[in-house]
C-alpha cells in the first residue's frame, strides 16, 4: 500500500477541518479542544524560528561568502539571485495588494489582533543593525537576526581555519534545528485541523474563496516574473531567445512542477542547461547547485502574497515601511533557508513575524501549500537555469577580452 505523503496529510487535515467546521458550526466543546492544540502547534513553530534562521544563515553565508575563492563568477551569480528574489517578492506584494486574497474572511470572536506599530522607511533602515544581538534573538527580531547572522558568516569566512570549529558548531546546530523542524512538520496535519475548525465555524463555506484568490495570485505573479524578469534578462543580457530557452528547459520545468522538489530536479536541470542551452559543465555545476541553496524566487513570490493575505484576514493595513521589511527579510533570508525541510512554510512564519502579524493565519495557507509549491519549485529551478545562461555568456566575454589583452601585449 502506498504511503500517504506529508503534503497529502496536511491537505486532508485542512479538508477535514473545513468539513467539521461547516457541519458543526456551533460547538464550544470542540472549539475548546481545538484551540489549545492549535496554540501548541503555533508555539512550537515560534520556538524554533529564531535559532533555525540564525544557524542556517550563518552556515549558508560562511559556505558561499569567500569572495576571493569564488571569484568573479560567484559574485555575479549571488548578485543575480538576490536581485531576482527582490523582484519576485515585490511582484508578490503588488499582486497581493491588487487581488486582496484575504478579504472576505472574518476572525472568530475574541481573536482580533491589533498588529504591529507602523514604522517609516528610515526606521526600517536604522533598525537593520541590532544594538544588542542577543536581544534580537530573544525578541525574534527577524531582520536584525538575519543581518547579525550575515556578519557572523562572513567573519567566519575571513578568519578561515582558526574559525573552523565555530563553523562546525553552527553546521551541527543547524542540523539539529532542521530535525526539530521535521518533527514539528510531522504533526502539522493535526495542528492545521485544530487551527482551521474555529475559522470555518466563524466563516462557513466562504472560507474557500480566499484560498482560490491566494492560488491565483501566486500563479499570476509567477507568470509575470517569468514573462518580465526572466525573459528580459535572457533577451538583454543572456543573448538567448526566450523561445529557445523554454523549449530546451521544458523537461526540467515539467519534472519540477510534478515533484515539487528542486533537489530531485537538479540533475535534469543541469543536463538541460548543458545539452540544450549551451552552458558549459563548469558553469552549470557551480551556478545551478548554488541556486538550489540560495535562489528562492518562487518562494519569495509566495511570501509576498501570503503575508498580505494574513494581514488582510486580520484587517491590518501594512504600511510602506512594513512592506519594505517583508521585501528585505524575504530577500536576505534566501541566502540560507532554501534547504530546510518545510522551508517555505517556515520561512513564511519568519517573514510574518518580522512585521508583527499573528502566525495563526498560516493555517489556511499550509493546506494549499502543495498546490503553491508546484509553482514555487518550477520558478526556482527556472531562475537557476537563467542564471547559468547569463553567467556562461559573461564568462565567455571575460575570457575573450583576456585573450585579446594578452595578444595585444
Amino acid at each position: 500500500m502506498k504511503k500517504i505523503s506529508l503534503s497529502a496529510k496536511i491537505m486532508i487535515g485542512l479538508v477535514l477541518g473545513i468539513i467539521v467546521g461547516i457541519i458543526i458550526p456551533d460547538a464550544p466543546l470542540l472549539t475548546n479542544i481545538c484551540k489549545p492544540i492549535g496554540t501548541m502547534f503555533i508555539n512550537s513553530i515560534k520556538m524554533i524560528i529564531a535559532p533555525l534562521v540564525f544557524a542556517s544563515l550563518v552556515v549558508g553565508t560562511s559556505s558561499v561568502g569567500d569572495v576571493k575563492r569564488m571569484g568573479r563568477m560567484g559574485v555575479r551569480t549571488i548578485a543575480f539571485y538576490l536581485c531576482t528574489t527582490l523582484c519576485a517578492v515585490t511582484i508578490g506584494l503588488v499582486l497581493g495588494n491588487i487581488i486582496k486574497p484575504g478579504t472576505g474572511l472574518s476572525l472568530p470572536e475574541g481573536a482580533e489582533f491589533a498588529g504591529a506599530e507602523a514604522v517609516g522607511v528610515a526606521d526600517v533602515l536604522v533598525g537593520l543593525i541590532p544594538s544588542n544581538a542577543l536581544k534580537a534573538l530573544v525578541d525574534a527580531n527577524m531582520l536584525q537576526i538575519i543581518v547579525f547572522a550575515l556578519f557572523v558568516g562572513v567573519a567566519i569566512t575571513i578568519v578561515g581555519k582558526r574559525a573552523e570549529y565555530v563553523a562546525k558548531f553552527f553546521d551541527g546546530f543547524a542540523e539539529v534545528t532542521y530535525v526539530i523542524v521535521g518533527l514539528i512538520i510531522q504533526v502539522a496535519p493535526i495542528g492545521i485541523f485544530a487551527l482551521i475548525v474555529p475559522v470555518v465555524q466563524a466563516n462557513g463555506p466562504a472560507v474557500l474563496i480566499p484560498l482560490s484568490k491566494v492560488i491565483a495570485a501566486v500563479y499570476i505573479a509567477a507568470i509575470i516574473h517569468v514573462g518580465v524578469v526572466y525573459t528580459g534578462v535572457l533577451k538583454t543580457m543572456g543573448g538567448m531567445s526566450p523561445a529557445k530557452f523554454f523549449k530546451g528547459f521544458l523537461p526540467a520545468m515539467a519534472l519540477a512542477f510534478s515533484t515539487c522538489s528542486g533537489a530531485v530536479t537538479l540533475p535534469l536541470s543541469m543536463k538541460c542547461a548543458e545539452e540544450n542551452l549551451g552552458v558549459s559543465k563548469e558553469v552549470a555545476s557551480f551556478v545551478q547547485p548554488l541556486g538550489a541553496t540560495i535562489n528562492m524566487d518562487g518562494s519569495a513570490i509566495y511570501q509576498g502574497v501570503c503575508v498580505l493575505f494574513v494581514a488582510q484576514v486580520y484587517g491590518i493595513d501594512l504600511t510602506i515601511g512594513q512592506q519594505l521589511i517583508v521585501i528585505l527579510t524575504a530577500t536576505l533570508a534566501s541566502i540560507g533557508t532554501a534547504a530546510v525541510p518545510g522551508g517555505s512554510l517556515i520561512m513564511l512564519t519568519m517573514v510574518i513575524t518580522s512585521v508583527g502579524l499573528p502566525l495563526e493565519g498560516i493555517a489556511l495557507i499550509a493546506g494549499i501549500d502543495r498546490i503553491l509549491d508546484m509553482a514555487r519549485t518550477t520558478l526556482n529551478i527556472t531562475g537557476d537555469a537563467v542564471a547559468a545562461v547569463l553567467i556562461e555568456k559573461s564568462e565567455k566575454k571575460q575570457l575573450a577580452n583576456a585573450n585579446i589583452g594578452s595578444s595585444v601585449s
